[in-house]
């Protein structure tokens, strides 16, 4: 048998096809994981892991790479049976409290990459010292890898399901794993008993030992719970097989309904019968077991504010009671709700027992009538709405310009333009003028609307037959076949006045629909670019403003604390203090609420929750100019607003959080640093400044030389500390900015004889030079300061030069300022540390010399606080440069002139 042509409309989506390729690329790219999921521990999830390997190994030519990280047999002596023949690897050994842990070597299995990996217990928690603190995020990078992985779960462990265990079985489950590893997993085998045969392997010591087995019967494992808990872990199975099977059908573009599971869609109107209908549809959803949805067809003509607000109530009905929204749209409502139930899968439709007039029905068509006849394998069930006949929604003045009456006129007013042109036409001889008169009507479908455009249809065949049908200027026909005539314009008219209605209202929705993604993408592209939660707020604000046309503003606060303005538009506007507690109830409850919502609707405001997974991060009240109340269009649009919204403040807020753990992790890392570094360092001069003094103490008939000798290590050390406790204090003043330049215009001379003066001692074994230019000008500089700067330079030097080396110390002035050298002929500095040994605490690789390494912190600190800049280098020859970059100043004031003698 001849398959039927495939229709250009069923052809698969390209942008889907896309997506499929995409995924499968990327899906090859990593490696494949399965998941033998049970209800309760003792299943055999791990026996039949196991069981399944070595099944791959046997019947497998060449043979699988099997390779076990992590196995549990929890002293079972069949499951450990099963290790028999597959290769361990190696357990990692973690310090803990007092104990040795052996943990699952990630590492290990990275670098020996077998083919397939066994990993038992996917919720577990590693132990302090891992790379992951969770087992989940181990095989989350083995699959990143390409490496094949078997794993075991639980029910009780899936985070969503963790709080239903927990009030069932009254047992809180701490380890949990994300439902996404779930919905990542390649392939899920349920391991499943009966809980009387789970019962009584627990008795015979199969699952715990004894004493665990005994409190485990009389909490966890009762026969009620664990059929409760085998009831989840089945429904859990059939969602991810349900899931599979849509996948399935989307990838291969089954349209056919497969009756495999329940799934009921409700159609919903503005009709006042809908309510009754939507509650009828939950009940035998709940009956049924199963998902239902609310559809509902976008008619060709805008409906009423009174008709839509009704809509917008029976939508919101539904959804509260469970039901997963549809706006559909299409030119014939049957064949949009089938289409959209055959992608879904749906079996049983509900609709509305018609209670208009049969001749209604016949002149405009039946939606029932078209569902029944095209459903093909779905059921469609009427149900009887209230009572009282159904009415025809009304269509509101969505596409008018202008008033009724006006626009009327203005149908009115083409065809008289039309017979007036269709006249001239006729008197130049050219025939068929009764073609300009379809002009006219379309004309006036566009500008008016469906009415007009029907009044145009028959003015118009009225104005052909009594200017243009013999006899002319009369209403009388005297060929018979000017009626065909009649009909076919009056028929056309009509016909192509619903096209241009259509066309009209589908360009308006297009229209609708790019303002709404250009809005989105300018609020995505602001929000994107936004510093700090002030600066998103404030963008929220404006465009949520602009969508509604009013108001807005952006609350945050803590639980029990008053919200606070973080951005408005207008800048002044602010909630009044009435409507803080409809505010306060939408960020608590994470719901909206206000105008347009079923939580306090006589609010003048429209609160919105931003965040994300149910954690609202702030409030989003908008005030609609003139009162207006959102339709569901607007509220839906909003919703996405206030997702963006609630993106954008929690990246501000975790980009904070990131901040402020770099932080206290940097000054946790310079607090070590600091009590390693200053407890060594000090522990030196105090264990001589102990010894000298104790053999002081110990000894009073010691030498004058040996007693001079001792006091002279005394007064060294201490002064060593002193050097130390001052160049901490130096840093902390310097950092924390709490030190005033007090410049003055001082000669370079100067600066560098009070500095080499300073470290004389420290430089008693190298040849020191300096080199100054006669026209040499002064500095404006705090003389300490750089004096301190100098100091720390020349004492670097000193202690990372080999005594009889030379030390320079030289000053150049030029137009960009001066700049003062200090130069040694020491190892140099190694590659890649001439910014590093600047850092507090940085000791340079090797280095020998005493210190805490804060000499050269101190001296850039000095030099930036100065506005200069300090950096290093090697020289050519070998030894290090640093060199202090003063930027230029004004010349200092003359001194004043003598005062001349008298004569």
């Amino acid at each position: 048998m001849e398959r039927a042509p495939t229709s250009p409309l069923d052809r698969p989506d390209p942008d889907a096809l896309l997506r499929r390729v995409e995924a499968e690329e990327r899906a090859a790219a990593r490696g494949r994981f399965k998941i033998f999921f049970g209800f309760a521990p003792g299943v055999g999830k791990t026996y039949r892991m196991l069981q399944v390997a070595r099944d791959l190994v046997a019947v497998s030519r060449p043979s699988v790479d099997v390779a076990v990280g992590a196995i549990e047999t929890h002293g079972r002596f069949d499951t450990a049976a099963l290790l028999l023949g597959l290769e361990l690897l190696p357990r990692r050994q973690l310090p803990y409290r007092g104990r040795t842990l052996e943990e699952f070597d990630l590492d290990a299995a990275l670098a020996r990459r077998p083919r397939l990996l066994i990993l038992d217990e996917l919720a577990h928690t590693n132990a302090p010292g891992s790379r992951h603190p969770k087992r989940w995020q181990d095989l989350l990078e083995l699959l990143d890898a390409g490496i094949d992985v078997y794993t075991t779960l639980n029910v009780q462990h899936v985070e969503s399901l963790n709080d239903v265990v927990a009030t069932i079985t009254h047992v809180t489950v701490r380890e949990t794993v994300p439902d996404s590893v779930l919905d990542r997993a390649d392939e899920i085998e349920l391991v499943d008993i009966a809980p009387e045969e789970l019962l009584t392997r627990l008795r015979e010591g199969k699952v715990y030992l004894p004493e665990q087995a005994s409190r485990a019967a009389l909490h966890f494992f009762q026969r009620g719970n664990l059929l409760a808990l085998r009831e989840i872990a089945l429904r859990r199975m059939a969602e991810r097989v349900d899931a599979d099977v849509q996948a399935f059908r989307e990838a291969h573009g089954v349209r056919e309904t497969w009756a495999t599971g329940e799934r009921l869609m409700v159609c919903v109107g503005p009709a006042p019968a809908s309510a009754k209908l939507v509650r009828a549809a939950r009940r035998v959803a709940a009956g049924l077991r199963c998902p239902w949805t609310a559809a509902w067809v976008e008619p060709a003509a805008a409906l009423g504010d009174e008709d839509r607000a009704r809509l917008d109530q029976h939508l919101r009905l539904a959804e509260s009671l469970g039901a997963e929204v549809a706006r559909l749209s299409g030119a014939r409502a049957a064949d949009a709700l089938l289409d959209h139930a055959r992608r879904r899968g749906v079996t049983r439709i509900l609709v509305g027992k018609p209670g208009r007039r049969r001749w209604l029905d016949r002149w405009r068509g039946s939606v029932l009538d078209d569902l029944v006849r095209g459903s093909g394998d779905v059921d469609i069930h009427v149900i009887s709405g209230d009572a009282g006949e159904e009415r025809a929604p009304r269509i509101g003045p969505g596409l008018r310009r202008t008033s009724p009456l006006r626009a009327y006129a203005t149908a009115a007013g083409a065809v008289a333009a039309t017979t007036a042109l269709a006249g001239g036409a006729k008197s130049v001889g050219i025939p068929d003028v009764e073609m300009l008169y379809l002009l006219g009507v379309m004309l006036s479908a566009l500008r008016a609307g469906r009415g007009p455009s029907l009044l145009a249809a028959g003015l118009s065949v009225a104005a052909y037959d009594f200017f243009f049908v013999p006899p002319e200027f009369t209403f009388r026909v005297s060929d018979a076949r000017y009626f065909l005539t009649f009909g076919m314009m009056f028929g056309i008219s009509v016909v192509l006045s619903t096209l241009t209605l259509r066309l009209r209202r589908g360009e308006q929705a297009a229209s609708q629909r790019e303002e709404r993604t250009a809005t989105l993408y300018a609020v995505s592209r602001d929000l994107g670019s936004a510093i700090g939660a002030e600066a998103v707020a404030a963008v929220s604000a404006r465009h949520a403003a602009r969508v509604m046309g009013g108001a807005a503003v952006v609350l945050t606060g803590a639980p029990g604390e008053p919200l606070e303005p973080r951005g408005a538009w207008p800048d002044r506007f602010a909630v009044a203090p009435a409507e803080q507690g409809v505010a306060r109830w939408a960020l608590e409850h994470g719901a909206p609420a206000g105008r347009g919502t079923s939580t306090l609707p006589a609010s003048e405001v429209i609160c919105l929750p931003l965040g994300v997974a149910g954690r609202p991060s702030g409030v989003l009240a908008l005030r609609p100019e003139g009162g207006a109340t959102p339709d569901a269009d607007q509220r839906e649009f909003l919703e996405a607003l206030g997702r963006q919204i609630g993106f954008a403040l929690d990246r501000v807020r975790l980009g904070d959080e990131a901040r402020l753990a770099a932080l206290r992790a940097r000054t946790e890392e310079l607090r070590s640093t600091l009590l390693s570094t200053v407890s060594h360092d000090l522990r030196t001069p105090l264990a001589t400044i102990l010894g000298a003094a104790t053999s002081l103490r110990d000894d009073p008939d010691l030498a004058p030389p040996a007693r001079r000798d001792l006091l002279e290590a005394i007064c060294e050390e201490a002064d060593r500390m002193s050097r130390l406790v001052s160049d901490l204090l130096d840093m902390t003043r310097l950092q924390a900015g709490a030190v005033t330049l007090r410049r003055e215009w001082v000669p370079v001379v100067e600066l560098m004889g009070a500095a080499l003066g300073r470290v004389e001692r420290a430089l008693a074994r190298h040849r020191v030079t300096t080199s100054l230019p006669d026209d040499l000008p002064l500095a404006w500089v705090d003389p300490v300061l750089v004096e301190q700067l100098l100091v720390n330079l020349l004492e670097n030097a000193a202690k990372h030069t080999p005594p009889g080396t030379e030390v320079e110390l030289r000053a150049t002035s030029a137009a960009d300022g001066l700049a003062l050298e200090v130069a040694d002929r020491g190892p140099g500095i190694a590659p890649g540390e001439e910014e590093r040994i600047f850092e507090r605490f940085h000791r340079a690789p090797g280095a020998r010399a005493p210190g805490a390494g804060l000499g050269l912190a101190i001296a850039r600190a000095i030099a930036e606080a100065h506005g200069g800049r300090l950096v290093a280098s090697n020289r050519d020859g070998g030894g290090a440069l640093f060199r202090l970059a003063l930027p230029p100043a004004a010349q200092p004031p003359s001194p004043p002139s003598p005062p001349a003698e008298a004569p």
